[in-house]
């Protein structure tokens, strides 16, 4: 019974501290998300793909970004240009998973995409960062596995925990 209480203690513990060690991140996210698309997180988005449901996957970031490092199925649509005619050829019912750095423009896109009449849309809670950060894979533009991950700028780049930070 003494080792069994141990281990509760010793597991209470430690999950109150991984917890207290994403705070920081998710309160910055919380900082900068509006709340107005349904977020998934890297872990549901791992089984989802998995699971081999059919899927879109959205990488809105830059050009660079995409070519450092991308989950292997992204499709990538600059942020800086997107217009919603540059999803005609998705179905409206499909899901429609959204992602960038940390999941700020993901959101904006998200709402005009919603706008645009999609019905199933989420953003990648944490983004590309957390999707790394959880130990997910990610290619590069060649399409090989990398660690390496374009981290938007130097401030940016505390956010990004494992992996290789290119800025």
């Amino acid at each position: 019974m003494e080792k069994r209480t141990a281990a509760c203690i010793v597991l209470f513990f430690t999950s109150f501290l991984l917890a207290g060690a994403q705070t920081a991140f998710d309160k910055k996210l919380e900082s900068l998300y509006r709340n107005s698309v349904a977020t998934i997180t890297p872990g549901e988005l791992s089984a989802l793909m998995k699971s081999g449901t059919a899927l879109v996957l959205l990488d809105i970031r830059s050009e660079e970004e995409f070519g450092i490092s991308h989950i292997r199925t992204a499709n990538f649509l600059d942020y800086g240009s997107f217009n919603t005619r540059m999803v005609d050829k998705f179905n409206k019912d499909s899901p429609i998973i959204v992602y960038c750095s940390v999941g700020y423009r993901s959101e904006r896109v998200g709402e005009k995409l919603k706008s645009a009449g999609f019905k199933n849309v989420r953003n990648l809670y944490g983004g590309i960062f957390q999707w790394v950060n959880e130990g997910h894979p990610v290619v590069n533009k060649t399409n090989h596995p990398t660690d390496s991950v374009h981290t938007y700028n130097r401030n940016w780049s505390q956010w990004l925990t494992k992996g290789i930070k290119v800025y």
